[in-house]
């Protein structure tokens, strides 16, 4: 039996359990704090076999490492050698110096990826203001926008629907370029098959399935994204080494995994990542690895799900991950309704990061105890926060803290 065929009928009996897991949405689910279960953080900075971190030189070698092996093989599923030589190709397939009035330059790339196995295409976009200085430092954005509509341009600057765009214009106004890479060139949303995807260029002759410990939809929007940062490292309108990555919900997901993994990303930034983005798994409060796994199987390794309702067990949580971010600067939006996302948990385990960003010498705001208040924006501090009132979006209060954090930490020329 095939691999993906092997699978079926674990798959088969996850999504039959869909419906009746909808059902119990309002039942099951923790949102009380009083209820959250006790519970004891694995420790950052003591190694699996006990050896207690004491220097910024231990933690970068030792320490460091180990938590991103965890994460790689239990939570997001680590990326195979190719079967054969990945050959990465630029193309710049349009540009567009008159964007929004002669604002900014549109870069349309395409990016290239090929070998034995077959040849697929990924579409990023890159935005460079026209007055600023160059190279200006960039935000790249995990998005769920297709950047190859026609309509994109419309839908982009869709006046008085901020939450549905992106407020280029602000970046513009303060020097940023903007890049957008839209994932579901490489992999689908929701995707069960893994035929399609660009695992097939990665496949040794015979496997059709990641093995459990190999890459799932978050590792695989975390790899686009590093190909995207390969190309900026190539375009001279850009700072390469001033990127903010960025991401929404999933995508907020994508975004923190991809700054732990790779260093090249100056600051990273997560608004609403919930499970298994910023929250606490030990929690258990919005929702919880067994809804993830119920309703989105494969956006992580199929390792992690051995850990539903299990959480305790795991050697690592999400304090960790923002912790492998260290010393570059990271930033954590919650909302007061968006009570899925678990925004108590998200704090938390930014506080709680803090822990290896004080061994590092940076310094931190955070508290344990409290919360910030509503609408007050932790910014200068090297893990920063907010939590607004309101729902599950990204409103112009929040690309505002955005951009501040940005300013203070990445200090852009002023176009």
């Amino acid at each position: 039996m095939k691999p993906a065929l092997a699978i079926l009928p674990s798959l088969l009996l996850l999504q039959a359990s869909l419906a009746r897991e909808a059902k119990e949405f309002d039942n099951d689910i923790n949102y009380d704090e009083q209820k959250t279960p006790h519970y004891s953080l694995p420790p950052l900075l003591v190694t699996s076999q006990g050896r207690k971190i004491t220097t910024p030189e231990e933690w970068h070698t030792l320490r460091r490492p180990e938590i991103l092996s965890l994460f790689s093989h239990l939570i997001y599923g680590r990326v195979p050698e190719p079967s054969s030589p990945l050959r990465i190709e630029f193309e710049v397939t349009g540009t567009n110096p008159d964007f929004m009035k002669g604002r900014a330059t549109r870069k349309d790339i395409k990016i290239h990826l090929s070998n034995k196995n077959g040849r697929m295409a990924m579409h990023v976009l890159v935005f460079v203001p026209n007055k600023a200085t160059k190279p200006v430092p960039c935000f790249l954005k995990h998005s769920f926008h297709n950047t190859r509509k026609d309509d994109f341009d419309a839908a982009l600057l869709r006046p008085g629907k901020l939450k549905n765009g992106w407020p280029l214009g602000e970046f513009f106004d303060r020097g940023y370029g903007f890049c957008a890479v839209y994932h579901e060139d490489l992999i689908r949303h929701n995707e069960i098959e893994f035929l399609h995807s660009v695992h097939k260029l990665f496949y040794p002759r015979g496997q059709s399935f990641p093995k459990a410990y190999e890459w799932g939809v978050i590792s695989t929007c975390a790899w686009g994204a590093m190909r995207a940062m390969d190309y900026l490292e190539t375009d001279h309108d850009i700072d390469h080494t001033r990127v903010a990555v960025m991401g929404h919900s999933k995508m907020g997901k994508a975004a923190l995994w991809t700054a732990a993994q790779d260093q090249r990303f100056a600051l990273a930034i997560s608004a609403q990542s919930g499970c298994a983005g910023a929250a606490l798994w030990r929690r258990k409060s919005g929702e919880t690895l067994k809804k993830m796994v119920t309703r989105f199987p494969y956006w992580l390794c199929r390792n992690a799900w051995k850990f539903v309702e299990q959480e305790d067990d795991l050697p690592v949580d999400q304090h960790m991950l923002l912790a492998c971010i260290a010393p570059r600067p990271v930033y954590v939006h919650s909302s007061v309704k968006d009570t899925w996302a678990d925004p108590r948990g998200e704090y938390l385990s930014a506080y709680h990061a803090g822990e290896v960003y004080r061994l590092l010498g940076m310094q931190t705001l955070l508290t344990e105890e409290d919360s910030p208040p509503v609408g007050k924006a932790l910014i200068e501090s090297q893990v920063g926060y907010h939590l607004r009132e309101g729902g599950h979006s990204i409103e112009k209060f929040d690309w505002e803290r955005f951009l501040e954090f940005a300013d203070f930490h990445l200090q852009p020329k002023a176009p």
